[in-house]
């Protein structure tokens, strides 16, 4: 499904491309069935090990959509764990998955906390890299969402994050389509924010997520991320009925639509970037064999029903802007993080590292691919 739209993709003499390779690499990497159970098995040991005595031996990031609902269902009823589940809030959450989370958190007797940005800083972040016109423009919710995890689990004293991504149902976003660095955000907010950004504090980090934070997470608070689900058969259908049937669940939409603020980049990345995300998406699901290439092609040839427009017409409200400042960003030309400054020279340098974080779940598993092997 991939295609020359992702900068940096190659192809094989076979037409295999890049994106594929790193696909069937990570398949061979995170084998499933009692494998993979296993190994689940055993980091939830070490969790437990490292939670005696504590009142929580996890924390689990949970937005009310499908991924997180069903890790959370899974650490509690068939791992034994005692997560304590949190939620980023930057103000664009859609009612149906808070809905979700709350009955979900009621029924397992988890408790939830929502770390709920600064609304001055989330909305100035968010009107900065419209401003920037770059296809990025969820950076600062996606940098808040980590630093919200690795916050509470700092205060609390827990040595694992668990987060519900599965790169056999999502994919891995090119990386001048999502590219996650501090430094990053922090200089597209200074040349276009407006609102002083809070200082960084171990347990109240705000939207400063960089290298040293990192360090001092990974090697100083010894935290680790864990990716359950790249370890089990994850099978969307399947899920959806293990959700409804057990926690009533209802689904928020399309695939992301548990935010609201999704609708607009869709729409950003079509019309301005020529970017379509469902690509990467729906590449994984055909290479793990839950989607044949037939449909996913069929439903590429349409608009994503993500792409509502008066959810559109919300977002724009909601950050204040008028239509008339929302079609000049659009207008303006594209960028990418690279007409920005950013940490990327320094990533390169440490390669190895960061491969070896990625073994050790200091970091997310996929980190080294999403810098190295996925584009430029």
């Amino acid at each position: 499904m991939m295609d020359t739209t992702a900068p940096g993709i190659t192809f094989d003499s076979e037409g295999t491309c890049s994106f594929c390779d790193v696909h069937d690499r990570m398949e061979t990497a995170f084998p499933l069935g009692e494998t993979g159970r296993e190994t689940v098995r055993q980091q939830a040991d070490e969790m437990r090990r490292a939670g005696r005595n504590r009142r929580y031996d996890c924390v689990v990031g949970l937005s009310g959509g499908r991924d997180s609902t069903y890790t959370l269902w899974y650490c509690v009823t068939q791992l034994k764990l005692r997560p304590l589940a949190v939620h980023f809030n930057d103000g664009f959450g859609n009612p149906v998955a808070g809905e979700n989370m709350v009955r979900t958190c009621q029924r397992l007797g988890v408790e939830l906390r929502t770390i709920t940005s600064d609304w001055r800083e989330s909305k100035d972040l968010k009107i900065a890299f419209l401003k920037a016109s770059v296809p990025d423009m969820e950076e600062g919710t996606d940098l808040g969402i980590a630093t919200a995890l690795y916050g509470v689990a700092a205060k609390e004293g827990i040595r694992h994050l668990i987060i519900g991504q599965s790169f056999r149902t999502e994919g891995i976003a090119p990386l001048s389509w999502n590219f996650l660095d501090g430094r990053y955000l922090r200089a597209v907010h200074k040349q276009f924010g407006t609102v002083p950004l809070r200082r960084w504090q171990p347990a109240d980090p705000g939207f400063n997520l960089g290298v040293k934070e990192i360090f001092y997470y990974a090697f100083v608070r010894r935290i680790k991320t864990v990716t359950l689900l790249y370890h089990l058969d994850y099978v969307r259908t399947e899920v959806d009925e293990i959700l409804v049937r057990e926690l009533a669940w209802k689904s928020p939409g399309a695939h992301y639509s548990d935010d609201l603020y999704q609708s607009l980049i869709y729409y950003l990345n079509r019309i301005k970037f020529n970017i379509d995300r469902r690509l990467f998406n729906y590449s994984a699901l055909v290479r793990s064999g839950q989607m044949s290439r037939e449909v996913a092609l069929h439903r590429i040839s349409s608009v994503n029903s993500i792409e509502d427009d008066s959810v559109i017409a919300l977002c724009i409200k909601r950050l204040g802007l008028t239509r008339a400042e929302f079609d000049a960003i659009v207008a303006a030309p594209a960028k990418t993080f690279h007409d920005y400054p950013n940490n990327y020279a320094l990533l390169k340098l440490l390669r190895g590292p960061i491969r070896l974080m990625s073994r050790l779940n200091l970091i997310p598993e996929s980190a080294y691919d999403k810098y190295f092997n996925c584009g430029t």
